[in-house]
């Protein structure tokens, strides 16, 4: 392939990459001198800061002092004697094994391990926050990996098991383990276990448009009439469009067609090594707009309702953007699940994107063409270590458990997709890096947009315990333009919350809308302000739909089928 630059050039010195590319795979995509960085930053600052190093020194002896009195009275098991507590979430240490000598004792003198090191790389005088959250991070996730739950011998449930079982717990993890260090060795992923088109991504429906990036779907009437406004659907491309239909109980696709919308979906295509020069503008231009194209001459719609999920919220952003700039009024609404437009306060994630980590990242991309969905998903893992590595290694390799059999969410999970290597260096420096789009400095063909055009009303989801896209930074949306914003904070995940169904239990959000004229909130002021609900904020979304739509008519004819849905790119490898 081309190496490329941000602007699409090649870069003065691109062919002589190849040793940088080198240590880029040695290193696993990961930059040692950022990682050097951030270690000499805290070190000088920790060692010119005595106030904080004579806190340290006395937590560590307070915890010492601490976790032997809790040693020299029997490691009681009672949970108010206990020196430490387990953070909240944690659930590594649940069993009630764990209270018991010697496990007790080896739990509390990592939780207060947990509590030093945390103290320790956090409020360091000077040193700059984004070091301090990083440093923070890189911590625990060494002590995450030393935890004593990790280890046979100093886990109370994988000896009971080993007792229980006469060592078949062993024996069928070493088997596992095997298994999938031959998965590794010949680079092979594990198949989801959900076909595409029999159990999950059934709804009924055509292929009516594909180009080179994306196929558009269209999806049969379920009512005998429909509102006039399309919805389009723009999922993001790091993932398949289906995790919107899974299976038909929960497919949102299925529940909108079921409430009188007539549906477009795009599906894109899994890139390779041939697409790597593939830009985000690419992405904007055959993906909403030629789909929006589309739509409105085969169904004769004025206006589209347009719904973003994550990365593809990010982009039909940016189209609403462009549109608001070049007078294009074919959009009724703009919905935005998950999808963040401001990066200046990303998460977690953010600990992953510097220069010198892009920089490095664009030169593993430089070499094969594209980022491979396990590059990726690797760091959303260690964003939440405990739950999806460590807790499953334990299971699978100490408890000897069978892996899981997957349900419809795990099987798309597994199911993920390339991302090509011009784009993603666009999306990581125009967005993470400069955060372009929020700043009035985003370009598209040639000129820049601005959210602060748009004055479509806007539908925001956040979850509250997203990893990917915090919910106070898809919040931002409500200062970023002049639009009315009704916004949905629900319980669950990234993916999780998004996919709550009327009827899922243990469901809930809460709602409110913000007028383009009223006073600022701050996401606190609008917990404050918003109204709880129990169970599926879909219904409330439909009914947002609805009130901004015309009345009822004959669904539109689907016309010019390629082949049914699922169509081909969704099953691209």
């Amino acid at each position: 392939m081309k190496d490329f630059d941000t602007n699409g050039q090649r870069p003065p010195g691109a062919g002589e990459r190849e040793l940088r590319t080198s240590i880029a795979r040695l290193a696993l995509g990961t930059s040692p001198v950022s990682t050097l960085s951030m270690l000499n930053d805290w070190a000088l600052h920790l060692a010119t800061a005595p106030d904080k190093q004579i806190a340290l020194g006395r937590q560590a002896q307070q915890n010492w002092s601490r976790w032997l009195r809790f040693v020299a009275t029997g490691s009681p098991a009672a949970p108010d004697t206990w020196a430490a507590r387990p953070k909240q979430g944690d659930r590594r240490f649940r069993d009630p094994r764990w209270a018991k000598p010697p496990f007790a004792a080896w739990a509390q003198a990592f939780l207060l391990a947990e509590e030093f090191w945390d103290a320790a790389t956090s409020d360091v005088p000077g040193l700059t926050p984004a070091h301090d959250a990083a440093m923070t991070f890189l911590v625990r996730q060494i002590l995450d990996a030393a935890a004593p739950s990790n280890f046979l011998a100093t886990n109370p449930e994988a000896l009971a098991r080993t007792v229980e079982t006469g060592g078949r717990n062993l024996v069928h993890g070493a088997v596992s383990a095997a298994a999938y260090a031959q998965r590794a060795f010949r680079k092979a992923r594990k198949r989801p276990s959900k076909v595409v088109g029999r159990d999950v991504a059934v709804t009924p429906g055509k292929v009516v448009f594909r180009n080179h990036l994306m196929e558009l779907i269209q999806y049969s009437p379920q009512t005998a009439t429909v509102h006039p406004e399309p919805i389009l659907i723009v999922p993001a491309w790091i993932m398949k469009y289906y995790i919107l239909d899974l299976s038909p109980e929960n497919s949102m696709i299925r529940y909108l067609t079921e409430q009188g919308f007539t549906v477009f979906a795009i599906s894109w295509r899994n890139p390779g090594a041939a697409d790597a020069d593939l830009g985000m503008l690419d992405y904007l231009h055959q993906g909403p707009m030629a789909a929006l194209d589309h739509i409105c001459k085969a169904t004769g719609a004025e206006t589209v309702h347009g719904t973003g999920y994550c990365l593809g919220g990010t982009l039909l952003s940016v189209a609403a953007a462009a549109m608001a700039r070049d007078g294009d009024a074919r959009l009724a609404s703009m919905t935005l699940l998950a999808a963040q437009t401001d990066f200046s306060e990303a998460g977690e994630l953010m600990l992953f994107i510097n220069e010198s980590q892009v920089s490095f990242l664009e030169d593993v991309m430089a070499a094969q063409g594209y980022l491979e969905a396990d590059q990726m998903m690797s760091a959303f893992q260690m964003l939440r270590s405990n739950d999806l590595i460590w807790s499953q290694l334990i299971r699978t390799y100490l408890l000897g458990e069978s892996e899981a059999e997957m349900n419809d969410l795990m099987s798309w999970n597994a199911d993920s997709t390339r991302m090509p290597a011009r784009m993603h260096s666009e999306y990581l420096r125009q967005m993470f890096l400069n955060n372009d789009l929020a700043a009035g400095r985003y370009r598209v063909d040639g000129h820049a947009v601005s959210l602060r055009n748009i004055r479509l009303p806007i539908f925001g989801v956040g979850t509250e315990t997203d990893h990917i896209a915090p919910w106070k930074s898809v919040f931002k949306i409500h200062d970023l333009g002049h639009a009315d914003v009704t916004f949905v904070l629900t319980n669950g995940g990234h993916n999780a919350g998004v996919i709550s169904e009327p009827g899922h239990k243990r469901r809930h959000f809460r709602i409110h809308t913000r007028r383009d004229q009223d006073l600022t909130l701050t996401p606190d002021d609008w917990l404050d302000a918003a109204e709880m609900r129990q169970g599926s904020w879909w219904p409330a979304w439909v009914a947002w739909l609805a009130a901004r739509s015309g009345e009822k008519i004959k669904p539109p004819k689907i016309r010019g089928a390629l082949e049914d849905a699922p169509g081909t790119y969704v099953k691209m490898e």
